[in-house]
């Protein structure tokens, strides 16, 4: 699936990067258990250090027993919007790592969970959702009260629904709802290594 977008890209790139945003009006539709074991599929086959594939999601679908527990985690600034979501995902990431028959840190557990949460993201847009992320939530808490084991970390909340259309908003919330923009490419990207440092 494929929306148009006010985002305009600098250089050529699929357009799914640009439909990709992070809405705060949902519907309130129930996202089908189907369709989120098709997003975690999707986020299965994302890289990561030696295979080891560290990212542990969590979920609860709107009205089923996990409901009110997940949205619980969230702080009060978001629940006014995740109430709206048909899913409510909590990403964990390993941080040990099996290299043969040793148990090992890994250093990259953030940055591999980092990519199944994007391929999570994109494949939810193929399906019409929209997932936003979110470090909003009690961290304490919610590591009690989703049982997270030792050595592993809660990175990001997400609440997964189907999106507003900007064209059924108020001018008020159209304005805070429309996809944002990105700095340029040259404020982060470099030939070769960072510049001497002054002096």
């Amino acid at each position: 699936m494929t929306a148009e977008t006010p985002r305009r890209p600098d250089h050529a790139i699929d357009p799914l990067f640009l439909e990709r945003h992070s809405p705060r009006a949902f519907t309130g539709e129930a996202v089908p258990e189907s369709e989120l074991m098709r997003m975690f599929e999707a986020a299965r086959w994302a890289p990561s250090s030696y295979n080891s594939q560290p990212w542990r999601f969590l979920y609860a679908l709107r009205d089923d027993a996990h409901w009110e527990t997940f949205f619980g985690l969230i702080l009060p600034g978001n629940q006014k919007w995740v109430q709206d979501t048909g899913a409510i995902v909590f990403i964990v990431s390993s941080e040990r790592m099996k290299v043969g028959d040793d148990l090992k840190p890994s250093p990259s557990h953030a940055f591999d969970a980092g990519a199944a949460s994007l391929a999570l993201q994109l494949q939810a847009i193929r399906q019409g959702w929209h997932a936003h992320g979110m470090g909003g939530f009690d961290r304490e808490r919610a590591v009690a009260v989703l049982n997270v084991p030792e050595h592993h970390r809660i990175e990001a909340a997400y609440g997964i629904g189907r999106a507003v259309a900007l064209a059924d908003l108020d001018e008020a919330r159209r304005a805070k709802e429309a996809p944002n923009g990105r700095r340029p490419i040259t404020d982060f990207v470099r030939a070769g290594g960072f510049p001497a440092a002054a002096g």
